[in-house]
Order: C-alpha cells, then structure tokens, then sequence
C-alpha cells in the first residue's frame, strides 16, 4: 500500500528524543511506530490499551513525584525486589 497521507503532531521534545531512541533500540522508525499504533486502533476499534482515571493512591504518588519527594528506588528482578522490600518490613 502507497504511503501517501501525512499526520502532523506537536509532541514535548524529551518525549519524542526519549520515544526515538526506544525505538532505534528495537529497529522500529518512528513513522512505522505510529502506523502500528493506528493498525492497531483499527483492530481494537479503539485505543490498544487501558485508559483510565488514577485511583485515590495513584494520584497521590503523581502528586508526591511531581513536588521532588522521592520513594525508594528498587532494581533487579521481580523476585529480588519482593525480597529487598519483604526484608524492610
């Protein structure tokens, strides 16, 4: 099929520098990337995701990050984090 159409989009651009190197990192362009998001809204006959409302929780932690106050950072695999935090309490 003959890429003929254009979309135009004004995005932050530590956003999109972020998203490109993502994406040069697994070998996608950017221009493909948005064709396989809109192939997919097409499939789903909508977003290809959840959209949804933060919870009362989830809205605090935004909160909490965007004022600098910091939480605990864990690295590692899923079972080394549950045990680093499991070992705090």
């Amino acid at each position: 099929m003959v890429k003929t159409d254009y979309i135009n989009a004004r995005v932050e651009s530590t956003l999109k520098r972020k998203a490109e190197r993502v994406l040069r990192h697994v070998g996608v362009k950017t221009s493909d990337a948005v064709t396989m998001f809109l192939q997919q809204v097409v499939l789903h006959e909508g977003l290809p995701f959840e959209v949804r409302n933060p919870n009362k929780e989830s809205r605090r932690a935004i909160r909490e990050f965007r004022a600098g106050k910091k939480r605990k950072v864990y690295t590692g695999s899923t079972k080394e984090i549950l045990d680093a935090i499991l070992k705090e309490r």
